[in-house]
């Protein structure tokens, strides 16, 4: 059935150009209509224009937006969000002095997760999950990407897979699945971390690619985890089956993951909290896109990425959540582009692009979501009235969203 939203305060995200990406200073441009409408036609936007020119349509839904603000929904393109428990106990670790990569060495962090996962049944999982995916649509977005990675043996790697394939085809939200097997190097070959990443291309990848359940592949190039050569390894083997691959990059260190991405043709190029001129330079003119996640950030206690050099530098930034168990608990879109605002100065403007249209190229979906566009799916959510754009990172805790619509339903 058709929706037409009436009495739009200011329509945001409005983009015809037909671009995959923003970059540079054009992040600081959106496109906006005030008093506004929009139709959809099913799941997809038919048209939109101000109120003087509101179409009359017999047996259309009507939904009176009462002057309040249409988003494009956040498109956010890294998260883990299949986990099994918590890791709460680990918060007090860092509490107590204790670095991401020292709990790592002790058998905490992904393995600890592993562990619980491996022991958790998919019915829970999914359970579970569900949990975490109603709170990112309760927040704003309408497209995520779900990687595996607690895994770490090729069937629970493939029962996280499942699990995300189940949650696609369960909830409204739309779903992208990468595998990221190399996440860390599974008990059973401690100490062998090249068999391991050799096990994860002979054995893993095939396995993946014949059920067909992951677009992408993921490997976390960073220090103490798996080196450039290795990451370059997975990369191919992936490029084999159709993989195109995303890489965890520079969380920890300048790691050469920005640079092996870039040469392999990766998607994206995740965390960047360590950057500098070479890495901007690499990225530059490439189709890779930088995407930050401040939420790691911010809960880590670590230097954020360096948003206004890389925008300044022309180059295009995606915002996603990382939403996992160990270092950015929360999948809340609107906390990220706040993030973005306060820690790394970006506009808002900025972090909304950052958060819709270039974060759906980041999952390969800009042609379908991230901007108001005749065509695209519509996916948008409606706030209460606001002074500004500024607000919805300014208010970042205050509960605006009035309506959430996925695939042209009113689901709130």
């Amino acid at each position: 059935m058709s929706l037409l939203v009436k009495n739009i305060g200011t329509l945001i995200g409005i983009d015809e150009s037909h671009r995959e990406w923003v970059e540079g200073k054009a992040m600081s441009e959106i496109g906006t209509i005030e008093n506004a409408w929009l139709l959809t036609d099913g799941c997809r936007i038919a048209d939109y224009g101000t109120m003087d020119s509101v179409p009359s349509i017999e047996g259309c839904e009507v939904l009176d937006a009462e002057g309040g603000w249409l988003f494009p929904s956040f498109c956010d393109s890294h998260t883990h969000l299949v986990w099994a428990g918590s890791r709460d106990q680990e918060f007090l670790d860092k509490l107590n002095g204790l670095s991401y990569e020292e709990i790592a060495k002790r058998g905490g962090g992904i393995l600890n997760s592993a562990d619980r996962l491996h022991d958790t049944s998919e019915d829970e999982l999914y359970r579970q999950a569900m949990e975490r995916v109603e709170e990112i649509i309760a927040n704003g977005t309408g497209l995520v990407e779900i990687k595996s990675g607690y895994g770490l043996t090729l069937e629970d790697e493939l029962k996280m897979l499942r699990v995300i394939r189940r949650i696609s085809q369960t909830s409204p939200i739309a779903v992208r699945a990468t595998f990221l097997g190399a996440h860390a190097v599974g008990r059973a070959y401690a100490g062998r971390q090249q068999e391991y990443v050799d096990y994860v291309c002979r054995d893993m990848l095939p396995a993946v690619a014949e059920q067909g359940i992951a677009q992408f592949v993921d490997v976390f190039c960073d220090r103490g985890f798996f080196t450039v050569e290795q990451t370059a390894q997975i990369m191919k083997e992936a490029a084999k089956y159709g993989i195109r691959a995303k890489i965890h990059a520079n969380e920890l260190a300048v790691s050469g993951g920005v640079e092996v991405g870039v040469e392999h043709n990766a998607l994206s190029v995740d965390h960047l909290e360590s950057m500098g001129d070479e890495q901007i330079a690499a990225l530059k003119g490439s189709k890779t896109m930088p995407t930050m996640l401040p939420g790691c950030a911010f809960f880590l206690g670590i230097s954020y990425p360096p948003a206004r050099k890389m925008i300044e530098g022309g180059l295009p930034v995606a915002l996603a959540s990382d939403f996992n168990p160990g270092t950015a608990p929360s999948g809340n879109m609107r906390f990220v582009v706040a993030l973005a605002s306060i820690k790394m100065k970006m506009t808002p403007a900025e972090a909304i692009n950052a958060a819709t249209l270039n974060s759906a190229y980041a999952m390969g979906e800009s042609r379908d979501y991230g901007s108001i566009t005749r065509g695209k799916v519509a996916n948008f959510f409606i706030t209460k009235p606001m002074p500004s754009l500024a607000y919805i990172a300014y208010a970042h805790q205050t509960p605006i969203i009035r309506h959430i619509v996925l695939n042209g339903e009113h689901i709130k």
